[in-house]
């Protein structure tokens, strides 16, 4: 059963009425708290060692974020605060966060009567969303949640035998994320780039794959990759060619680079090539860095004298690149 106070359904019932003192809205329930509870059971030794810095608690999760519950028993010195029991809520695990993140949220503190069994409920009378973000991190919580001599006071029943317990409910009502779109850009201009690999003494690799130096295109470092033996649905059959990103780790987080690109194996004997175009470009991101063929040339046609693609126990390989556009998030 739910019940309103000032308009605003509660989710833990109880069928008491509110109270406002200093700005903070007071109710009852009988529920403990949804998403988080604290048990101290030694708050005289919490009282000694986190007086200036605070008693954190561990992380939690509610909407889909993470939240910590920061507790002064002495009272919040940093505000000023001496004569009261200070909490707060604060959103943690930001870094993985993008820039310009907000969060708003509906956060309600509890606080157990250990006397009645029943938890007294505190929530800001004024402003009823919080705006966390990358500036105010603990954007919702109490300077002065509990005078500390009602707190102690055994009759409140907040504080019996060295022992509190206290708790926090957090809704999200709204967010805002960078990152939730992407935008392609189109390079204006863009250049072709060539590369040649000159593969020597062809006969004697026996390694499965190997790899061109680095090269730089568009501003990007990009390398080719070779299977002389194939890989794939190529194995044993063909040679196997891929166009590969260098360094994809390097790209900021939701980006890709869209590029056209051609990969040949050139024809020593009649100044021709055997080659494939990516059909419309490829978007090379780091989930999909590389991009080509397990089956670039049947192994039989390539090794013919005739055809000229292997002369002299050495291959030629060629790869022109038009980087034509960068993907970045909104």
């Amino acid at each position: 059963m739910s019940y309103i106070i000032n308009n605003r359904t509660k989710l833990n019932s109880a069928p008491n009425t509110s109270l406002m003192v200093a700005g903070i809205l007071k109710s009852f329930s009988d529920s403990p708290p949804t998403h988080y509870t604290v048990k101290i059971e030694l708050f005289s030794m919490i009282t000694e060692l986190f007086s200036e810095d605070g008693y954190e608690s561990s992380q939690f999760e509610a909407g889909g974020y993470k939240w910590k519950l920061v507790l002064y028993p002495n009272g919040n010195m940093r505000r000023n605060v001496g004569d009261h029991i200070s909490i707060y809520l604060v959103i943690a695990g930001t870094d993985s966060l993008p820039t310009g993140w907000e969060v708003y949220v509906d956060f309600r503190l509890f606080l157990l009567d250990q006397n009645k069994k029943a938890y007294s409920v505190f929530e800001d009378a004024f402003t009823k969303q919080k705006c966390f973000n990358g500036a105010m991190l603990d954007a919702a919580g109490f300077d002065k949640l509990i005078p500390i001599k009602d707190f102690t006071d055994v009759s409140n029943g907040y504080l019996i035998d060295d022992t509190c317990v206290y708790g926090a409910e957090v809704f999200v009502c709204k967010e805002r994320r960078t990152g939730k779109g992407e935008c392609l850009s189109r390079i204006r201009d863009a250049s072709v780039y060539k590369h040649v690999w000159k593969i020597d003494n062809f006969s004697e690799l026996d390694a499965e794959s190997y790899s061109s130096e680095p090269f730089n295109a568009g501003g990007y470092e990009w390398k080719i990759k070779l299977y002389p033996k194939g890989t794939g649905d190529g194995k044993d059959s063909h040679l196997s060619l891929f166009f590969i990103l260098a360094n994809p780790e390097t790209l900021p987080p939701g980006s890709s680079i869209f590029a056209d690109y051609t990969s040949r194996i050139l024809d020593q004997i009649h100044d021709r090539h055997h080659s494939k175009r990516a059909t419309n470009g490829r978007i090379f991101s780091t989930l999909h860095p590389s991009w080509g063929y397990d089956k670039f040339i049947a192994l039989e046609m390539f090794s013919s004298a005739d055809k000229g693609f292997l002369m002299n126990d050495t291959c030629i390989v060629e790869v022109e690149v038009t980087v034509r556009g960068i993907t970045g998030v909104l």
